[in-house]
């Protein structure tokens, strides 16, 4: 729950006005079955930051894969792995915190 709270917070922090309209975090269920997340992270801090993508493969319901792509921090993962793509989100950008 702590890892949800922090994106609470992060989606909180970026809100101006002006970039919640047409920007956000996008968490979706597929059909193999399992997750599918998206954070737009234009104009935000975490713009022009490298990200190393990631792939995790340990068995046909136990993945998942972290890349950033034209402003977009893409996760997809197995049932079980919803928490794994958000942490690795996490991760990264806290590592990144100036604050």
């Amino acid at each position: 729950m702590d890892t949800l709270r922090w994106l609470q917070d992060w989606y909180f922090q970026n809100c101006n006005g002006d970039w919640e309209h047409n920007f956000g975090v996008k968490i979706d269920t597929v059909d193999n079955p399992g997750w599918s997340v998206e954070i737009n992270i234009v104009e935000t801090n975490l713009e022009h930051e490298n990200f190393n993508s990631i792939e995790v493969e340990r068995d046909e319901e136990d993945w998942y894969y972290c890349i950033v792509r034209d402003g977009v921090f893409h996760g997809a993962g197995g049932v079980r792995n919803l928490e794994e793509i958000l942490t690795c989100f996490r991760q990264w950008a806290s590592s990144l915190d100036t604050n």
